[in-house]
């Protein structure tokens, strides 16, 4: 407050007033992953303005947005970055036996609750989809194919 920045000053305290709602609501103290979760909703919520507000041509505002986006950036955990998605997404995939697209409820359940507040939802959900398409041709491709096209020949 004393720096002056009126902008962060005002994302705090929105961030502040979000968390006391929930606490008040709930009748009880929030933990530190419960209040990353609602840091994190407001960081989604955030990048959903600045996609509206491009496509309303109001780059003015989208770029307000981005801005208390990066503020709250401060005070999430630290990201996971494509690769440590990428091993995370293999490991599961070993474990589970994950093949194919059925497998995704499966992989994403095991992966929702290592990655939340740390990586997109969406992101992690499109690196588990190519995961297992790779997954389901590999496996297509190792399987021996029948000779012929299934109709027999006197």
């Amino acid at each position: 407050m004393r720096s002056g920045d009126a902008l962060r000053r005002d994302v705090l305290r929105m961030a502040q007033n979000a968390v006391y709602l929930v606490e008040k609501r709930d009748h009880r103290e929030l933990s530190d992953d419960e209040i990353g979760a609602i840091l994190t909703r407001e960081v989604k919520t955030r990048r959903e303005s600045v996609d509206a507000f491009r496509k309303g041509r109001r780059e003015d505002l989208a770029a307000k947005e981005e801005a208390e986006i990066a503020i709250l950036h401060d005070y999430l955990p630290e990201q996971l970055d494509d690769a440590a998605i990428d091993a995370l997404v293999a490991e599961v995939v070993a474990a589970t036996g994950a093949v194919n697209a059925r497998d995704m409820g499966k992989v994403m359940g095991w992966l929702s609750p290592r990655t939340r507040g740390r990586a997109d939802g969406r992101r992690v959900s499109e690196r588990v989809a190519r995961a297992l398409a790779q997954a389901d041709l590999a496996a297509h491709a190792a399987a021996p194919h029948a000779a012929g096209s299934g109709t027999s020949e006197p």
